[in-house]
């Protein structure tokens, strides 16, 4: 996946005027902390113009995934620069940036053609969702690559 992920900068989490070096670094790796990811193997930087990069090996693609929505999804940043790899491999997930109206089974729709799948982007997005209905424009949520039936 690597390169730049959006966010919107202006969307998100608050955890205050923060986004410039060290400081940010220290608040970004607790909100990861916090939401009880495996960030083993994993640097999160950001430079003194407020640029944030996720570099390293994480534990899984998965896991690497949920670290750029926890980073990004964060008042004031506007962008992860992705150049981490993951030892288990794993299918690379789509992102999709929430807009006023959405909700998790019109996502569903859009990506997989049937509204039904809506707990496999929930459960995708465990631990920083915590309830189908609690999505809000500008979030950016992973779609999981999943096999479809059709019928």
């Amino acid at each position: 996946m690597f390169g730049m992920i959006p966010f919107i900068k202006n969307a998100g989490r608050g955890l205050g005027k923060i986004f410039k070096g060290k400081e940010a670094e220290d608040k970004l790796k607790k909100e990861v902390e916090n939401y009880g990811l495996d960030s083993t193997g994993v640097d999160i930087h950001v430079d003194d113009a407020g640029n944030v990069s996720v570099k390293g090996e994480a534990v899984s693609q998965e896991m690497k995934e949920k670290i750029i929505l926890a980073v990004g999804n964060v008042e004031g940043v506007g962008g992860v620069n992705d150049e981490a790899t993951s030892k288990m491999g794993g299918r690379e997930s789509r992102f999709h940036t929430v807009v006023s109206g959405d909700t998790l089974s019109a996502i569903s729709k859009t990506y997989y053609g049937t509204w039904r799948l809506y707990p496999e982007i929930f459960e995708a997005n465990k631990p920083m969702l915590s309830h189908p209905d609690k999505i809000y424009p500008g979030q950016v949520l992973r779609i999981p690559a999943i096999e479809t039936a059709t019928s």
